[in-house]
């Protein structure tokens, strides 16, 4: 092989090699804003949880790959007019019983997240789940377990229930109304998360009349809703 022939060959493989690595680096930071896009703040939490970036998206690609083998479905219209409906409910026992209202608010979450598919047995693997389609409210979900829990303890002030019943709001209303992403195939695949639509943020409603008084008494955030 001449000098001249070898020279040529190491510069088609080098050049090879480059466009490899600029692939690779591209795919990568196409996967990167993906799941930035899909999980919203969980992909800050988990990479702050993990030791390095690669181990948090691995932890992410794996959470995708388990949710695209579940059987998660919208409900239909009828069900969620009885989840709205015993929402409105427990709102209503707020006034009252405001321990027992969050501990109810609680139950009614897991029990949205039964009915719409996603296994509740386990609270760390229930977060897990939820995170890959509701990254952007899981935060809350978080919050009002965790008062949820001193308040069967009856270890939570009035205020913190409060906050326990908006935070729980904010996901129920998520359940009740949004469409899952479909099946994970790939990077190119995934849709981007959504968060909550402008006309989802607005209270449960079942029966409008009733609401409309329930809305005077129920619980709201620091912005008065």
């Amino acid at each position: 092989m001449s000098a001249e022939t070898l020279i040529w060959v190491v510069v088609i493989v080098v050049a090879v090699a480059a466009i490899i690595a600029v692939g690779y680096v591209v795919l990568q930071q196409r996967r990167r804003h993906r799941l930035r896009e899909r999980f919203g703040p969980e992909y800050e939490r988990t990479l702050q949880e993990r030791e390095n970036r690669r181990e948090a998206e691995q932890e992410l690609l794996a959470r995708e790959q388990r949710f695209s083998s579940l059987d998660i479905r919208p409900l239909d219209s009828e069900t969620r007019e009885a989840y709205a409906k015993k929402w409105t409910e427990v709102q209503e026992r707020f006034v009252d019983a405001p321990g027992f209202a969050v501990t109810e608010a609680d139950h009614l979450v897991t029990a949205v997240m039964a009915e719409r598919g996603y296994p509740t047995d386990d609270f760390e693997q229930r977060i897990a789940d939820l995170s890959v389609a509701h990254g952007r409210t899981l935060d809350h979900y978080r919050q009002a377990h965790e008062i949820s829990g001193r308040a069967v303890r009856k270890a939570a002030s009035t205020e913190e229930l409060r906050q326990a019943m908006v935070h729980y709001r904010a996901l129920f209303q998520e359940l009740l109304e949004a469409e899952e992403p479909h099946a994970v195939n790939g990077d190119h695949h995934a849709p981007r998360h959504a968060g909550p639509r402008r006309e989802d943020a607005r209270p449960v409603r079942g029966e409008d009349e009733r609401a409309g008084q329930n809305e005077r008494n129920a619980p709201r955030d620091s912005r008065g809703r």
